[in-house]
């Protein structure tokens, strides 16, 4: 069977709904698909909070039919490929759609098979992660009982959905311990598949000077491969030129992995895809390099900036003015300057609004310095900007 619709958008995520919301907006009349198999939607931003015991997971998903925009049609399907030459998306279920223009939004795809072992550990014997809805809440019940021992917090070597998560907990899991009283007999370790802490160097003087206040070991350049769930050890491998191919096992009380990611397999077998994998789009208009009437944003696009949901809320306005452009068959003249932001924090009460351009040059939003620790920033990420999401992103108006 095949579909047809002016506008189709693969994915119904915060990227995907946000501009279907504010297509409709602009012009009633289009007519619009999203292609999402999806049951749920989350808040996935929160998921940090619930795994340091300061957010209710049940905040953090609503049902997907309750946030598809009204006057789009919904097909509850997987997209299995792209035809970019003939205008056509092939569904997993043999279906097939033809668009005028096409949105691809997907978001990232998390590998976690990719580490030998940590499927099976997963959830149990201190191997916690953040990274999914079913899991993150057993991550508090790791810090909780910990009272003493060895708390290893990874971060890939991939690029990641929230770039900040992989540390944001070991800050808040240093906090905990230290409020009760059990951080003089924690050795808490950072191994991490970058070069450094934080892109940005204001906001990472921070971070560096939290890492002191936490006793916390700062391991880089190292890739996870395994974990010997049997034996509470994982396996490094050293990806930088001084340690290359080192192996260092690190025994563990627990461990909080986020799993390798990158663009979903049917982004990265496509035509659509650069040689990395991500759909290959202009960093500033978010049109394909190719294909003129194919537009990406968010966690599956190759734009050289953070992937959160921040930077969607700034791509988002942007693509919707050059795809009503490009269908207008006007000039594309709206431009992404690659603005994302990170709300780093730092314990509990305690964060860095991290925002910045694709220069890493800091953009920020409030009237004072934005790299020192703030009570009212932490409100904002645990209060306000759950219900902006639902009340104000999702509905086109944010």
């Amino acid at each position: 069977m095949q579909h047809k619709h002016q506008v189709v958008i693969i994915g119904g995520g915060n990227a995907g709904i946000s501009v279907a919301s504010q297509l409709l907006r602009k012009n009633r009349k289009l007519d619009i698909a999203i292609v999402d198999p999806s049951d749920k939607h989350y808040y996935q931003p929160a998921w940090t909070l619930v795994g340091g015991g300061a957010f209710d997971s049940g905040n953090t998903v609503r049902n997907q039919a309750d946030v598809i925009p009204k006057g789009t049609t919904w097909i509850k399907q997987k997209a299995a490929a792209f035809q970019p030459e003939s205008n056509i998306v092939q569904l997993e279920n043999g279906d097939s759609i033809k668009y005028e223009f096409m949105v691809v939004a997907p978001g990232i795809q998390l590998n976690w098979s990719s580490i030998k072992g940590l499927p099976e550990a997963l959830g149990k014997g201190g191997v916690c992660s953040n990274y999914s809805f079913q899991t993150a809440p057993y991550t508090y019940e790791c810090i909780k009982n910990l009272k003493g021992g060895k708390a290893i917090f990874h971060n890939p070597h991939t690029p990641v959905k929230c770039g900040g998560a992989p540390h944001k907990i070991m800050y808040l899991a240093a906090d905990y311990f230290r409020k009760n009283g059990v951080l003089k007999n924690m050795d808490i370790q950072y191994w991490s598949g970058a070069g450094k802490l934080f892109s940005v160097e204001k906001y990472e003087k921070t971070l560096l000077e939290v890492c002191k206040r936490g006793n916390i070991k700062l391991n880089f350049m190292q890739r996870l491969d395994e974990i010997d769930a049997a034996n509470k050890r994982a396996k490094f491998v050293g990806i930088g030129e001084q340690n290359k191919d080192v192996v260092t096992w690190v025994e563990y009380d627990m461990i909080h992995v986020v799993p390798p990611q990158s663009a979903p397999d049917f982004v990265r077998n496509s035509t659509l895809a650069n040689a990395a994998g991500w759909v290959d789009v202009d960093k500033n208009t978010l049109q394909h390099v190719r294909y003129a009437n194919v537009f990406s944003l968010g966690d599956s696009s190759n734009l050289p900036t953070s992937k959160t949901g921040a930077a969607i809320r700034k791509q988002a306005p942007v693509l919707v003015a050059n795809l009503l452009s490009a269908i207008n068959q006007t000039s594309l003249s709206a431009s992404y300057n690659g603005y994302t932001s990170c709300p780093l924090v730092t314990g509990y009460g305690k964060l860095v609004l991290a925002e910045f351009d694709y220069n890493n040059k800091p953009m920020e939003t409030f009237p004072f310095d934005q790299s020192k620790e703030r009570w009212s920033m932490y409100q904002l990420k645990k209060v306000i900007l759950p219900w902006l999401y639902w009340n104000r992103i999702l509905t086109g108006q944010a």
